[in-house]
């Protein structure tokens, strides 16, 4: 089982109970049965009815798997069924290498949401940005649709056009146009900025450690070993994915210390991560870019780092998904995605529904105004789980949330960033 972060019955068989004589007998009155035989038996009954007075043919397997599938869905918003090509295609995916438009989607309130549009993709150039709401593909409507469905909806053959409608505060539903590609992620860009380091992660995929550790090396060579005075790591609009990979992120950067544990319901399964000596950016003063898009596994780096001290946020505050799923292989009926754990920084924060709050807060400035709208977080999404610190139910914060556009000609946040580990440098000094 591989626990992620990040984008989907009831396995029903027959289960054999052996027991003995007396036992049997003692259970021969119906109204000494368990709840869970009553429940299941409620089950069957409305499933046989379904089968043979529901106006149109529906097969065993098509029942079977919306139940599972409407069962895990009441969880969270991150529980889900994975049908044995939606599980392929999910496999596919955490190697950095699938088809689509480019986007890391949710469910809320009946429509798609938009986590994150990732880099260089063909969503992220149609312009669509972090909690927008699709409420059609081409022109079926979403709402009545699951996530799996949805998705499925918006994959297709490369070269093919698909409409989407959106749904943005602050403005009137309008319709995009985007032609589907092979969605190759380089999930580690880097680039020198005069004598700071930049590294930009957009997912957190099998690839993505081996990158950020080539990424060092470059930069050493293209600036100098003894020239660098800092590292801008940039998490914007990161969905997450991969815990291992979070984990080993957070490494490149520590010498020691936890990085993330993660607990459930079951005290054995809590887990603790601790960061390996060799520091990557030996030493040199870092900062984290995080904004409203950035989620899950990009918590778990700039937790790690802010609460170490290793490294300054700057930002908007993040998402705030502070949960882990793992992906149960069913057979060769697919898998279930389960939300199992909540994960905590290293100081024992809990950021589910929370996020992370920059050390300095900057918006992102904006060549033209979009308005002003609340943004979406994951305390925002029906049926998300709550954090436990909480002493009563309150309602989601509301953060500036910034797309993290390249095409801009101004990147504010990232000026600030490099002005900011100037400072720190000839401090030093």
């Amino acid at each position: 089982m591989k626990p992620i972060f990040g984008t989907t019955a009831l396995v029903f068989g027959f289960v054999t109970f052996l027991v003995t004589a007396p036992a049997f007998a003692a259970a021969t009155d119906k109204s000494d049965k368990t709840e869970i035989y009553r429940l299941l038996e409620l089950f069957g009954d409305v499933f046989e009815r379904v089968r043979s007075d529901y106006v149109e043919d529906v097969s065993d397997e098509e029942l079977v798997e919306a139940a599972i599938q409407g069962m895990l869905q009441s969880l969270d918003p991150h529980s889900s069924y994975l049908t044995k090509k939606t599980f392929g295609d999910m496999q596919v995916q955490t190697k950095g290498e699938f088809g689509g438009l480019g986007i890391e989607v949710t469910m809320e309130g009946g429509y798609v949401k938009v986590v994150s549009p990732i880099d260089d993709t063909p969503a992220f150039r149609a312009g669509l940005e972090p909690g927008d709401l699709i409420s059609r593909i081409d022109e079926v409507t979403v709402q009545g649709l699951n996530l799996s469905e949805a998705v499925e909806k918006m994959r297709g053959r490369v070269g093919t056009d698909i409409k989407l409608t959106i749904l943005r505060k602050g403005t009137d539903p309008f319709e995009v146009k985007i032609t589907r590609d092979k969605i190759r992620i380089k999930s580690v860009r880097s680039r020198a900025e005069g004598d700071i380091g930049y590294i930009r992660i957009t997912s957190f995929s099998q690839q993505t450690d081996t990158g950020v550790s080539d990424a060092f090396k470059k930069l050493e060579e293209e600036i100098g070993e003894t020239k660098i005075r800092g590292y801008v790591l940039d998490l914007r609009n990161n969905p997450g994915g991969l815990l291992d990979q979070a984990v080993s992120v957070s490494d490149a950067f520590l010498e020691r210390g936890e990085i993330v544990s993660t607990r459930g319901r079951v005290e054995g399964n809590a887990q603790r991560f601790h960061a390996r000596p060799d520091d990557l950016a030996k030493g040199h003063p870092v900062v984290v870019l995080i904004n409203g898009g950035s989620a899950s596994a990009s918590e778990i780096v700039a937790g790690a780092l802010q609460d170490h001290k290793r490294a300054i946020v700057l930002g908007t505050k993040s998402f705030g998904k502070g949960s882990v799923q793992t992906i149960i292989p069913l057979g060769s009926s697919g898998a279930m995605k389960l939300t199992t754990q909540r994960y905590y920084t290293p100081s024992g924060r809990s950021i589910q529904a929370k996020g992370i709050e920059p050390d300095i807060l900057v918006e992102q400035s904006k060549v033209e105004p979009l308005g002003n709208r609340p943004s979406r977080s994951e305390s925002d999404l029906r049926g998300s789980l709550k954090n436990e610190d909480d002493k009563e139910d309150t309602p989601g914060a509301e953060s500036s949330e910034d797309a993290d556009k390249t095409e801009r000609p101004f990147d504010y946040q990232l000026v600030r960033a490099i002005d900011l580990l100037h400072g720190i440098a000839i401090f030093r000094e």
